[in-house]
């Protein structure tokens, strides 16, 4: 049996009474839970179903859902709410699932209709107060499994379609019991969900963890804790939401994490219960780490990937060092190429979808890093996105973006330099200021910066990098090719002015 359903069953008896999951208006106990799972259950084996996809809000149900699928050895695919309706078509198709499962009304089987797979519905289930919608599909083909698989996790890459990234539970649990000892996860806790479901970090870390130790999961729904749209986010109702459900821990990415310091310095509450905010899914400038510090917020920030079923490494209570990812979890180890690429080994994915089974003992991660004399990971970037300026320089652009996106003017940048003699940034300029604040706020982040990261010349974009134009991951990275390509003329004309005119790079 699963850890995590161990651990579920024995608080169902020693605590029965425990809040496990908290909605927005209901709650369910330990008993509970057990008791709305075991339904949920007996509804997928009725339906002999065997991959379930799941496009979910952040509400009981969904949690509900998936430890259903645990229970019956069913594999789950979770589709991120972000993904365009040719993505869907993708992770339905590439993971050959057979059952969808949606709590999102009318948009659930429209987006079954903009995906183009065919699919029959089948008479709603209500599950803990909330309905869901419910369909059967009909897969064009039979991908096979690597042994043991119970999730697929989809990454959104730079290029191409995503690729689905084959987990067994094993892996998950140790996982999660890894963090549940690292952050002191107690049965006190109420972890509310920031992130979505389909966002394997949260997932495991937000969820599994709680459950382990007997917590309360807070699913209240993404609107209500202040996410517009795929990346928008109501600061007022984001802080509120924090207060409101006297979480005492989170997981956040970068974005989040600027959008409370920006509230708390307006004057927003600060929330007195929180005693660990994980922050990860996208580098974390240490200057915004220190200006977290100064408001004593506790703030760690962690290190990991799809491929590793989430966390790698992580600061604790214990031990943290700011500009750090944290020491290594127990669980996996790692080891370095020559290049300095980390390499984990241990504990990590069976394979991508579609891929023969990965039975490598060691994987590259593509990140580059190194420990320090403390045991300490650090992460200088994607080896894959390091750029050689043309003296020579290796420069990797999430470093000089973590120190532009902290100053007040710069909502999101990505920065260019690879074969030149100057860096540029491609750069979205936050609402309420002009060229002269961008133009203080480059000065600023070079102060930072060492003369060969220093950007001194900018383009502002003519709309926001996001999810829906391509150019924006669901964790808040910018998708480097999409953006290079769309500004390729204004980059090339900038090069161009500064060359006069002589050189063409781009």
């Amino acid at each position: 049996m699963s850890l995590i359903l161990k651990a579920v069953t024995e608080h169902a008896f020693s605590h029965a009474d425990t809040v496990a999951i908290q909605g927005s208006d209901s709650h369910l106990t330990y008993a509970q839970l057990i008791e709305f799972m075991d339904h949920a259950a007996q509804l997928l084996q009725f339906q002999k179903a065997t991959r379930v996809a799941i496009l979910m809000d952040n509400t009981p149900a969904v949690l509900l859902v998936d430890l259903a699928c645990i229970q019956c050895a069913t594999s789950v695919i979770p589709v991120p709410l972000f993904f365009s309706p040719s993505q869907v078509q993708h992770a339905l198709q590439s993971s050959s699932a057979d059952f969808f499962i949606s709590n999102l009304g009318d948009a659930a089987e429209n987006t079954l209709q903009l995906s183009g797979v065919d699919y029959e519905v089948l008479p709603g289930w209500e599950l803990a107060g909330e309905s869901l919608q419910v369909y059967r599909l009909r897969p064009s083909l039979c991908q096979d499994l690597p042994l043991g698989v119970q999730k697929i996790t989809y990454t959104s890459g730079s290029t191409g379609d995503a690729k689905g990234v084959c987990l067994s539970q094993d892996l998950m649990d140790d996982v999660a019991l890894s963090l549940l000892k690292a952050t002191h996860a107690c049965q006190d806790d109420r972890h509310l969900c920031l992130l979505p479901y389909a966002t394997l970090l949260e997932n495991i870390a937000g969820m599994y963890v709680p459950l382990l130790a007997g917590a309360t999961v807070c699913l209240p729904g993404l609107e209500n804790i202040g996410m517009q749209g795929s990346s928008g986010l109501d600061i007022d109702r984001f802080t509120g939401a924090l207060l409101k459900s006297k979480a005492t821990s989170c997981v956040m990415i970068p974005q989040m994490l600027q959008a409370l310091l920006a509230g708390i310095k307006l004057g927003i509450p600060k929330p007195a219960d929180l005693r660990y905010i994980a922050v990860g899914g996208a580098p974390v400038s240490e200057h915004l780490l220190a200006q977290a510090a100064q408001l004593n917020l506790p703030v760690y920030e962690g290190y990991g990937l799809s491929e590793a079923a989430s966390v790698v490494a992580l600061n604790t209570l214990e031990y943290n060092k700011r500009g750090s990812v944290g020491r290594v979890l127990p669980h996996v180890q790692i080891c370095f190429a020559d290049d300095g690429e980390i390499l984990l080994k241990g504990a990590f994915f069976s394979g991508y979808l579609g891929d023969p089974t990965n039975e490598d003992a060691v994987w590259a991660t593509g990140d580059i890093g190194h420990l320090d004399d403390d045991g300490f990971l650090y992460i200088k970037g994607r080896k894959k996105h390091i750029f050689i300026t043309s003296f020579g320089r290796n420069v990797s652009p999430e470093w000089v973006e973590r120190e532009l996106n902290i100053e007040a003017a710069i909502a999101q940048s990505c920065v260019f330099g690879e074969a030149r003699s100057f860096n540029v940034a491609v750069v979205c300029v936050r609402q309420g200021f002009d060229a002269e604040n961008l133009k203080a706020a480059f000065e600023s982040a070079n102060q930072r910066l060492p003369d060969y990261a220093q950007v001194h010349h900018w383009l502002v974009v003519d709309q926001p990098f996001s999810i829906a134009n391509g150019q924006w991951t669901g964790t808040g990275r910018p998708r480097r090719t999409f953006i290079e390509r769309h500004y390729h003329q204004g980059l090339l004309d900038i090069y161009k002015k500064e060359y006069g005119g002589k050189y063409e790079f781009l």
